[in-house]
């Protein structure tokens, strides 16, 4: 009987330690997730044009803990960002992460234009963050237009030749 007690105690507290972790983790989303969303949602922007879409907090493209957002490589400005719209219209170059370091790279729009897209890295805060983390992101023109579509993961340990070989991939 007592045997027992400490069974269930133990499981208890197992549940307790384990749960919140398994929740996290389904939280954040994946560079398989990010690849296809910024797929679908470059396909869509280059059939329809809509950029107000993108500039909604509840919708399809924002989803787990991340989001899409749209630069504009002929006007060099951020197109649509659904969490912080005070960065739509700035300057994309001058978009600066939490460690005062350019945001997009010197040659980002044409590396985006390849047919496998870019990953770029950063320090960005998480939504609902003040802090910077690791920001991994994948930048993919939309065919036809000016606009650069893309999306990113938080994560302290993938490379970028890694993700590149994901985003590579048919």
């Amino acid at each position: 009987m007592r045997n027992s007690k400490i069974l269930v105690v133990l499981a208890v507290a197992f549940l307790i330690v384990a749960l919140p972790n398994v929740a996290v983790s389904q939280d954040k989303a994946t560079a398989q997730e990010v690849v296809a969303k910024v797929k679908e949602a470059a396909s869509a922007l280059s059939k329809t044009g809509d950029l107000a879409q993108f500039n909604q907090k509840q919708s399809p493209w924002v989803w787990k803990d991340t989001y899409i957002f749209v630069e504009d490589c002929d006007k060099n400005v951020m197109a649509a960002h659904p969490l912080k719209p005070e960065l739509v219209g700035q300057d994309s170059l001058s978009i600066k992460d939490t460690r005062g370091k350019s945001v997009l790279p010197e040659g980002w729009c044409a590396a985006a234009k390849k047919p496998s897209g870019v990953w770029i890295e950063y320090w960005w805060a998480k939504p609902g963050e003040k802090e910077g983390s690791r920001k991994l992101t994948y930048l993919l023109s939309a065919k036809g237009t000016s606009y650069v579509v893309a999306a990113g993961i938080y994560d302290d340990k993938a490379s970028i030749a890694e993700l590149s070989k994901l985003s590579n991939k048919k």
